[in-house]
């Protein structure tokens, strides 16, 4: 197992919160965030903040085991990695959670969206500083 660069960690979590609050705040009719609806404002992202800091230090474990040697090799292993964990796992239990609190069906698919763009920025900010 190599090193888990701890700067690609803190700066994928920096960069998907970025694109979450350009994503529900100007972006969003609604300017309500999928993790809860406090009013506009900076400090109704610390929540997904440190779910995408814990999201991030997880990938970064995980792109260490894999190894640099492997991952140069096979490059698109950061955005199977990273695209894998968002489809699979983060975008169901996101759309399952709408369905319990019956949203309208496009704002689950925006939401969703969301997930998967953020863990694929994750991917690329891995693969930059790899």
């Amino acid at each position: 197992m190599g090193p888990v660069n701890w700067l690609a960690v803190v700066l994928a979590a920096a960069v998907a919160l970025a694109i979450g609050a350009a994503w529900n705040g100007p972006l969003s009719r609604s300017g309500r965030t999928s993790l809860g609806s406090a009013p506009r404002g900076v400090g109704r992202f610390w929540p997904a903040g440190l779910v995408l800091l814990l999201a991030a230090v997880m990938l970064g474990h995980n792109f260490a085991r894999l190894g640099a040697a492997v991952l140069d090799a096979k490059p698109w292993l950061y955005f199977m990695q990273t695209g894998g964990v968002a489809l699979f796992f983060v975008i169901p239990a996101v759309w399952l959670t709408h369905g319990s609190a019956a949203t309208e069906p496009m704002r689950r698919v925006r939401d969703c969206g969301f997930w998967l763009v953020a863990y694929l920025a994750m991917g690329v900010v891995f693969w930059a500083l790899g």
